[in-house]
C-alpha cells in the first residue's frame, strides 16, 4: 500500500501528504523510500513551482516507527553493520533530498512533529503550523541523542543555539506558539486551514518567475554555510545578474504601467544584445 499522497489542488501547486494516519504517520523504510521517489518524480516535473509537505489525519509525523519500522530492500548478503548503516542513511538522505528539491517546500505542520518529523519540517524552506501542532526532539527522551537527519546543523540556523540547544537536551515538547515566538514557524493558523493556507502561499508564489524562485532558494541554502557577508554578496550578485539578462524585468515594469500581473517567461532579454 502506498503511504505518500500526491495531490495536485491548483496549477503549478503539488502537496505531498504522508499516509500512516493509524501510527501518525511515523517513519518507516518504506514511507522514506517512497518519499524519496515522490521527490525525485517531482523535481522531474517542470510544471510544479512549490511543494507543499503535510500529514494525513491528526499528525504531521511522529519520527521514527519503532514498532514497525520496516525491511530494507537489497540486503540480501550484507553483515548487520552494513544493513544498519544503510538504513540509517535510508532516512538521513531525506532531508538532503527536499535542499536539492529545485523547488520551494511548505511544510505544513497540522499536528505532532516528533524526532524525525521535526527534522522532515527543518528540511523545507518555510514552515506553517496548526495552533494545534507540536515539536519534540525525541531522541533523547528514548535514550537516544537529539542529533538526527541534520537537526544538529538545521536547528541553531533557524531559530539559534541557545533555543536549538533546550529543545535538542531537554526533549521537551513546544506548541505552535512557542515554535513561532523561537522562529521555527512563520504562520500559525487554525488546524482547518493550515493546508489550505499552505496552498495558498504556494499558488501566490508559484505566479513568481519559475527561475527566481528556484534560484533565491539555491543562494538561501547555500548562504547557511557561507563564511563571509562578501562571499554571501558576490553569489547573490551573480544570481541577481543572471535574472537580470531575463526578460522578466521589462516585464515587470510593462505590467506596472498596464495595471495587470506580470506574466515571467524567464526568456533571454534579447534588447539587450540587440
Amino acid at each position: 500500500m502506498s503511504t505518500i499522497l500526491v495531490d495536485h489542488p491548483q496549477p503549478h501547486v503539488t502537496v505531498v501528504t504522508l499516509d500512516r494516519p493509524a501510527v501518525l504517520n511515523a517513519m518507516s523504510i518504506e514511507l522514506v523510500l517512497e518519499l524519496v521517489d515522490v521527490l525525485d518524480a517531482i523535481e522531474a516535473d517542470n510544471d510544479c513551482r512549490v511543494v507543499v509537505l503535510t500529514g494525513s489525519g491528526r499528525a504531521f509525523c511522529s519520527g521514527l516507527d519503532l514498532k514497525d519500522h520496516g525491511v530494507l530492500p537489497g540486503i540480501d548478503g550484507l553483515s548487520m553493520g552494513r544493513i544498519a548503516q544503510r538504513s540509517m542513511q535510508a532516512y538521513s538522505r531525506v532531508v538532503p533530498r527536499l535542499r536539492r528539491l529545485p523547488q520551494p517546500v511548505i511544510a505544513a505542520v497540522n499536528g505532532a512533529a516528533y524526532g524525525g518529523g521535526m527534522c522532515l519540517a527543518l528540511g523545507a524552506d518555510l514552515r506553517i503550523a496548526a495552533t494545534g501542532a507540536e515539536f519534540n526532539a525525541t531522541g533523547i527522551v528514548n535514550g537516544l541523542t537529539s542529533t538526527e537527519m541534520g537537526a544538529s546543523w538545521l536547528l541553531p540556523r533557524l531559530i539559534g543555539a541557545a533555543h536549538s540547544n533546550d529543545l535538542l537536551l531537554t526533549g521537551r515538547v513546544i506548541d505552535a506558539d512557542e515554535a513561532w515566538r523561537m522562529g521555527l514557524v512563520s504562520r500559525v493558523v487554525e488546524p482547518d486551514e493550515v493546508v489550505d493556507t499552505a496552498v495558498t502561499m504556494a499558488a501566490a508564489m508559484s505566479r513568481h518567475s519559475i527561475y527566481g524562485l528556484s534560484m533565491t532558494k539555491d543562494v538561501l541554502w547555500a548562504n547557511l554555510e557561507n563564511p563571509s557577508l562578501e562571499a554571501a554578496i558576490e553569489l547573490e550578485d551573480r544570481n541577481q545578474l543572471m535574472l537580470g539578462f531575463t526578460a522578466n524585468l521589462p516585464e515587470a515594469m510593462r505590467a506596472f504601467a498596464d495595471g495587470r500581473e506580470p506574466s515571467y517567461s524567464d526568456e533571454p532579454r534579447r534588447d539587450l544584445f540587440g
